[in-house]
């Protein structure tokens, strides 16, 4: 199909304004009667109805994370693994209408999550890796929170907006703001639900070899400790975190077979870095989803605790979602940088960012290792000097 005259008009006219190459391309693709035609010319119809499909998907993004959420909340991913089932029986074992119960499973379709059988919806590929990621259901369910929070994006980036998340982990605040049991058992579950395929993916990008004693800051119940203590049987582990956390990691440790306290191979030491020093007797300390909670400054306080900690070539280890540099990428840019926003405290960092806070502080031989599944956590190493270096 020839190019209709208007267009070409209207793209002679792009080119003699200001701005350049870019703004002339805006220009034409905002066009209307462009879109109209790129979406029926052979060469261009393709590409048209691909970024159409994609703008759909991005304009109705927040009814697909609610439908996401129903379907989490009422566990029809898990009832429909193993054998497909009706609407109407799915409906009325949740006081959902057929009706309505075939608009949700439909749905679970669009977005790849279920799919369609003779007997009615069973779960999909895609809706089986998700019940197959530890945490990520869990998170899920408690994005109401976060859902609330996203209301109006505009106050909450103007920093208007009371956030319900800042409520969710009080223990970003210090130590007073997470003395609640109930609190804490709620936050540390969450936590310890997904750090396990984030302490699979550190684990598999930095080696442990070398080290005596692996300190984990922030660390929760100690689900990373224990995977690194599964992963290298010779160190010795040590948990530093708030007190209120301290009795549900030792039941965890006791569990799994870890022997803790006098003469055991875990020690676990309540404080919290933002008002008690740091133990010393570590040689690597370990800081996984830590410092996107905070802000630079108590980050800043918090790696000048751990240099001061660590001996001579101590190394320290922080593993977390990390925003992307040139290339935003829809974990850290996007999921992250919101969640922090709305916790009102911290902020996801580049690779680059947290390279040079480790700098700042004093460590030396900083490394990225790459990790197989960067959209769940990025690692970078550091290592305090050692007495050579120093001269």
């Amino acid at each position: 199909m020839p190019v209709s005259e208007g267009v070409m008009d209207g793209a002679r006219r792009g080119r003699g304004l200001s701005g350049g190459w870019a703004a002339w391309r805006n220009r034409l693709i905002a066009s209307p009667r462009f879109q109209s035609w790129a979406s029926r010319f052979p060469l261009t119809r393709g590409h048209t109805r691909r970024e159409g499909e994609a703008m759909m998907d991005l304009v109705g993004g927040f009814v697909a994370a609610q439908v996401l959420q129903a379907l989490v909340s009422l566990d029809v991913l898990e009832d429909l693994m193993e054998a497909p089932r009706s609407a109407e029986a799915l409906g009325k074992r949740h006081g959902i209408a057929p009706q309505r119960m075939v608009a949700l499973l439909d749905a679970g379709v669009a977005l790849r999550l279920l799919e369609r059988t003779a007997g009615g919806w069973r779960t999909a590929a895609r809706g089986a890796a998700l019940v197959g990621v530890p945490g990520l259901q869990g998170m899920i369910r408690h994005h109401d929170v976060f859902y609330r929070d996203m209301a109006d994006p505009v106050a909450l980036l103007r920093g208007e907006a009371e956030t319900g998340l800042a409520q969710f982990w009080p223990y970003v605040f210090g130590a007073g703001g997470a003395v609640d049991p109930e609190v804490t058992a709620r936050y540390s579950a969450l936590m310890e639900d997904s750090q396990g395929i984030v302490a699979e993916e550190t684990l598999d990008a930095i080696s442990l070899r070398g080290v005596r004693r692996l300190m984990d800051v922030g660390g929760g119940t100690g689900a990373f400790l224990r995977a690194a203590g599964r992963a290298a049987p010779e160190i010795a582990l040590q948990l530093f975190d708030l007190p209120t956390v301290a009795e549900v990691a030792r039941r965890r440790f006791a569990e799994e077979g870890f022997a803790v306290g006098a003469g055991g191979r875990v020690t676990i030491t309540p404080g919290s870095f933002r008002d008690d020093p740091l133990p010393r007797g570590a040689d690597a300390i370990s800081l996984v989803r830590v410092l996107y909670d905070h802000d630079d400054t108590t980050v800043r306080g918090l790696l000048s605790a751990v240099l001061d900690s660590l001996p001579p070539g101590g190394r320290v280890i922080v593993s977390e979602p990390m925003a992307g540099a040139a290339r935003p990428n829809v974990a850290g840019n996007v999921y992250f940088a919101f969640y922090c926003m709305a916790m009102r405290t911290g902020r996801a960092r580049t690779p680059a960012e947290i390279s040079g806070l480790l700098a700042q502080a004093g460590f030396t031989r900083i490394q990225q290792p790459a990790t197989r599944r960067p959209f769940l956590t990025s690692v970078v190493t550091a290592q305090k000097p050692a007495a050579a270096d120093e001269v």
